[in-house]
């Protein structure tokens, strides 16, 4: 489909979206007037759609510096009385966690919806966390959609919510629902148009520091009213069309209490098994329906809870039959039935159900058993950085000058971050010994400049430098650290699809924006020794390493060169191999790892339709055996 139907569809109109457009559709149709972001995988598509549509929504959108910025842009226009988005992966609800926090205290004027999307098993992140915690901390609503019609409903229903209570709302996916495709229906639109000079609506601001200003005094009012609010949003959970009961028992010995995506693995199996199970649906989980979980379980012996990552509704489940005195069984991840780790499938579901029901034959030849049996087949193929990438080159730089200044590897740490370039971590470059979080690296350089002896280089990405790194090369220099602090400045936010970010002249609606230098905010932060250099030239890459590497003081490099998969990035022609000068050494291979260099029969093999032509590997090999490719 034309995308640009999410905002052209008509009510009734039908189209297949994955579920992050699906969330689109319903910030739409929520008349939403402010978004912001900071991307991150699995909600990184929402802000690349909404890029190209805001205009035409009316809608003013950005990509923040990092997700406390996003939040605090959200919160102020929703305190102005515009509906606000905002939305993260959720490992940035940590980063946005202190305003999160106190925002939910003073609460909002129009509708502000939060969108965090779980990545349950790992799949871009560096931790499981589940968002239901956030919402049970600060005490605000939770809503978790199971399809795309329900994540575009959800999201449209979770702006009236927060009007009506003057609360932000959490709408909590996960990397499969966010990522999964399905029909989704449209509904009305709420009219959201600009009678300004700005394409989007603004709104107005009024003063009202008992609301706005927590300080203790107000504080301890705000704290009160939210319990109150969160109350009187129970009532409506344990009646809310979200929560869903699907009956296909006779016996009623068994049931089933599920959310979001897990709910579907659970679904699938007893309606493929026949099996006689009754299904509750959780949608609207928090504040969680006591009264409706309660009057769903009393007339079962045993109830499954199936549910990814953490046992929230588990526990709040056992709290429920406590407190009605009931006998139910519950079977979830606290008794062993489920896994208290990662993403569920059909057959983890399965399992468990079988460990009490018993109607899974031996051997069974099952789908997924079929699947792991095709992968079996598959060849294996890790993931590498890009052919091109211009972060080989300087994986390889440094490592070449630690060998030539006689510094063993083990005397050498290199603090990682949240990036592409994180795959330095592999062969040949190994360089990725620590790794927190966003912009970690600048801070792990501190403290191991501290702690130890060895040399200490950190490596971080423009866009994460931005997002977080600048506060800790203050603490550096202020501190009198000693380390390098690499910026792999590739003029782009590469690993969730290629936004935008203040080190580069174009904001996140396309426009023409300042382009913030990374080199004079490094000047600006009080280091000494700032260098950008073409990390495409190796002598240049190990020269500046080298020099570095002798100082006693933070030293900044930054490796200016663009992602080799930006749009419209001229592609040199490819480098060919002579192979009467090739005397076997294998280095190009060996040290380089890039995908488009292989070995083929014993001699080396470029691959034409991978090869970027950025020529680093004709500066490793020293026999002549690899030359710049000439073109047509």
């Amino acid at each position: 489909m034309n995308l640009k139907e999410l905002v052209t569809g008509k009510p009734g109109d039908k189209q297949f979206l994955l579920g992050n457009e699906a969330a689109v559709r319903g910030v739409i149709e929520a008349g939403v007037s402010v978004a912001a972001t900071y991307p991150g995988t699995p909600s990184s598509e929402i802000g690349n759609v909404l890029s190209g549509l805001a205009k035409e929504a009316n809608i003013y959108f950005e990509f923040s510096t990092n997700e406390k910025v996003a939040m605090e842009v959200a919160a102020t226009a929703a305190a102005s009385g515009l509906r606000s988005f905002t939305f993260m992966k959720h490992v940035g609800m940590n980063v946005a966690s202190d305003s999160f926090m106190t925002t939910a205290y003073s609460g909002v004027n129009g509708g502000m919806v939060i969108l965090s999307a779980d990545d349950p098993s790992l799949f871009s992140s560096q931790n499981e966390q589940d968002t239901r915690n956030y919402g049970r901390l600060a005490n605000v609503p939770i809503l978790e959609p199971s399809n795309c019609q329900e994540v575009k409903d959800m999201v449209k229903y979770a702006f009236d919510l927060s009007e009506q209570f003057k609360l932000p709302v959490i709408v909590r996916t996960t990397t499969r629902v966010s990522h999964m495709r399905g029909v989704v229906e449209f509904g009305e639109v709420v009219d959201n148009s600009s009678e300004g000079e700005s394409h989007w609506k603004k709104g107005f601001f009024k003063k009202n520091p008992a609301q706005f200003v927590p300080v203790p005094a107000f504080a301890k009012d705000m704290h009160v009213a939210l319990v109150e609010k969160m109350d009187e949003i129970n009532k409506i959970t344990n009646e809310s069309d979200f929560n869903v009961e699907s009956y296909f028992s006779q016996n009623k010995k068994y049931g089933v209490i599920a959310s979001s995506s897990a709910y579907n693995y659970a679904y699938d199996v007893i309606r493929y098994n026949n099996l006689d199970i009754d299904v509750l649906k959780l949608g609207f989980s928090y504040p969680f329906p006591y009264d409706k979980v309660a009057d769903f379980v009393k007339d079962y012996d045993e109830v499954f809870i199936v549910e990814e990552v953490d046992p929230i509704i588990e526990k709040d489940t056992l709290v429920a039959i406590g407190k009605n005195n009931l006998n139910t069984v519950v079977h979830g991840k606290l008794d062993g039935t489920f896994p208290v780790y990662h993403e569920f499938n059909s057959d983890i579901v399965a399992n468990g159900f079988n460990k009490y029901l018993n109607f899974i034959e031996e051997n069974t030849d099952d789908y997924s058993d079929n699947l792991l049996n095709l992968q079996e087949e598959i060849p294996s193929r890790a993931p590498v950085l890009c052919a091109g990438c211009p972060h080989r080159a300087m994986y390889y730089g440094v490592n070449k000058a630690l060998e030539e200044l006689g510094i063993p590897l083990k005397d050498a740490v290199f603090a990682s971050d949240i990036g592409c370039y994180t795959l330095g971590i592999n062969p040949p470059y190994n360089a990725a010994d620590y790794l927190l979080s966003m912009g970690s690296s600048v801070g792990d350089g501190c403290g191991f400049s501290i702690a130890t002896n060895q040399k200490v280089i950190s490596f971080i990405g423009d866009s994460t430098f931005f997002h977080s790194g600048i506060s800790p090369l203050i603490n550096a220099v202020h501190n009198k650290n000693n380390f390098i602090l690499t910026v792999l400045d590739n003029r782009i936010t590469a690993m969730t699809g290629g936004q935008p970010n203040p080190g580069i002249p174009v904001d996140g609606m396309g426009d023409d924006a300042p382009e913030i230098s990374i080199r004079k905010l490094a000047l600006a932060c009080g280091c000494n020794y700032v260098r950008v250099i073409n990390p495409l030239n190796l002598d240049q890459v190990v020269k500046t390493y080298k020099e570095a590497l002798e100082r006693d003081e933070v030293c900044v490099i930054i490796a200016k060169a663009p992602c080799t998969l930006i749009k419209g990035k001229t592609r040199k022609p490819p480098v060919n191999y002579i192979d009467s000068n090739c005397n076997g050494c294998n280095k190009c291979v060996s040290e380089l790892a890039c995908p488009a260099i292989s070995k083929d029969g014993g001699k080396i093999a470029i691959d034409q339709s991978m090869c970027d032509g950025c020529g680093v590997c004709i500066q490793v090999c020293k026999y002549g055996a690899l030359e710049a490719g000439r073109g047509e």
